[in-house]
């Protein structure tokens, strides 16, 4: 997989389940999906994930204010370095403004070819830009929720994956 630059068909199949979050369980907004894939599948995303942040790493690529997925940076380490510029700002007589997005369905709508040609723009190519590219082709996914009847699970059709982060 690594070496030929194919992820292969049979690992790109997900059943997403609904997580219940907080709140009201009928409001559709307070649950979140979980994708469940092989565990070879899950294996081989984690070794994609650590090849592209060594490389993101090594290149000096990334910001420093950038936390997420990163070893050693945690959330707590990012709202640790706000509170501070924000209590030198004010120490120091100065302004203080924020901007806050909440970005918490960004990675649902991401389009597979921007991020390809980003990829690209940072240096990965080849092999391992076809790797990320068949990683996003040809994946599918159902919805499966729970149905407390003797029934079992109503799951729906497969439906092809056209964008988002998988």
């Amino acid at each position: 997989m690594l070496f030929w630059g194919v992820f292969h068909d049979r690992l790109k199949y997900a059943i997403i389940k609904p997580l219940h979050k907080n709140g009201d369980r009928c409001d559709i907004s307070k649950y979140r999906p979980v994708s469940l894939l092989t565990s070879f599948s899950k294996i081989s995303e984690t070794l994609m994930q650590r090849r592209i942040l060594k490389h993101l790493t090594k290149c000096n690529i990334l910001n420093t204010e950038q936390y997420g997925f990163r070893l050693g940076f945690r959330t707590d380490n990012a709202t640790y370095k706000l509170t501070t510029e924000i209590l030198n700002a004010m120490n120091n007589k100065l302004l203080v403004g924020g901007i806050f997005y909440d970005l918490e369905k960004a990675f649902d709508c991401v389009n597979h070819d921007i991020l390809l040609s980003k990829l690209k723009f940072y240096g990965i190519s080849d092999k391992d830009r076809r790797l990320y590219q068949s990683y996003l082709d040809n994946r599918y996914c159902t919805t499966a929720v729970y149905n407390d009847s003797k029934n079992g699970d109503k799951v729906s059709n497969w439906a092809k994956v056209r964008h988002g982060v998988p």
